[in-house]
């Protein structure tokens, strides 16, 4: 992996980090429904001016079925369960849960594309739910029901991620951009019915709107340009990292500007988290560094 990999990786760890931020700045106000569908809808347009810059046409109604499968369990579904946890929830507990996706993804892959699950990911499964289970135990006793009912809409939106990672083995072949573009507006179509049972609370204003926009162009849009420049320059091996990354910058992040206090359950939990993926996906940090 070269120095330019490198950073990139970090700055979009540190970008995806900052996403739970930003929900959990605006979950409250807004609502889930509206929330996400300003991200999505910012994501999209977003991405629509870049493919008019490159030239690029989205065949949206070629791959009608693939897109609103991808934009169901890739974005619109996990946004609104973590939108929906962010009213509850702080942004470092957020950033842990969502990384628990890969685990999901071994289970659901031994199940569905019958891969048998390795005794190394059978330790890393149970690591990474002791991992959740002191997150759980944290937020039971200050929480309550409200607390684990959050956990459990960020660990079913993790459970929608791995749907996702195995349904695109089994997928028609679409290019990385389009597929995203594609996935986006589809979302946007998804939450649309949902807005006028979730109503927005207060007024909108000023650093509510800009944190949507940086969800939606920055957390999301050129956040998916970064990865997908990942997977095309080192694989998607190399690009997995990031996924143990973005919680810690989801603690940083949440301690600096929210400044929710860091405790021994919080550094525990990501670190059970973190191992647990590493056994389950058996990456290695060795091999994703070399120089391709």
């Amino acid at each position: 992996m070269s120095l330019a990999s490198v950073l990139r990786l970090v700055l979009l760890a540190a970008i995806w980090g900052g996403s739970f931020l930003f929900m959990r700045l605006t979950a409250n106000s807004l609502g889930p429904a509206v929330l996400i569908e300003g991200r999505v809808f910012a994501a999209a347009l977003f991405l629509l001016l870049i493919s008019l810059y490159l030239g690029r046409t989205l065949l949206f109604t070629s791959h009608l079925k693939h897109f609103f499968i991808i934009g169901a369990f890739n974005t619109a579904l996990p946004f609104l369960m973590f939108a929906y946890a962010a009213q509850t929830l702080n942004a470092s507990t957020l950033a842990i849960l969502n990384s628990t996706a890969p685990l999901f993804g071994a289970v659901i892959a031994s199940l569905w594309q019958k891969e048998p699950l390795k005794l190394k990911a059978g330790l890393g499964l149970l690591v990474g739910m002791l991992g959740v289970s002191v997150l759980v135990g944290q937020h039971a006793m200050t929480l309550g029901e409200e607390g684990l009912l959050a956990i459990l809409a960020c660990l079913l939106a993790a459970f929608m991620y791995g749907v996702s990672a195995n349904y695109t083995k089994v997928a028609p072949v679409v290019a990385p951009f389009e597929n995203a573009h594609g996935s986006l507006w589809a979302a946007v179509i998804i939450v649309l019915p949902l807005l006028p049972f979730m109503p927005i609370r207060d007024p909108i204003t000023l650093p509510i709107s800009m944190s949507v926009l940086a969800l939606g162009i920055v957390c999301t849009g050129f956040a998916y340009l970064l990865y997908f420049r990942l997977v095309k320059d080192d694989g998607p091996a190399s690009a997995l990292s990031v996924t143990f990354l973005v919680p810690l910058f989801g603690i940083v992040w949440g301690h600096l500007f929210l400044e929710e206090a860091i405790g021994l359950n919080t550094l525990l939990g990501a670190s059970l988290v973190i191992i647990g993926t590493i056994l389950v996906t058996g990456f290695s940090f060795k091999k994703a560094l070399k120089k391709r």
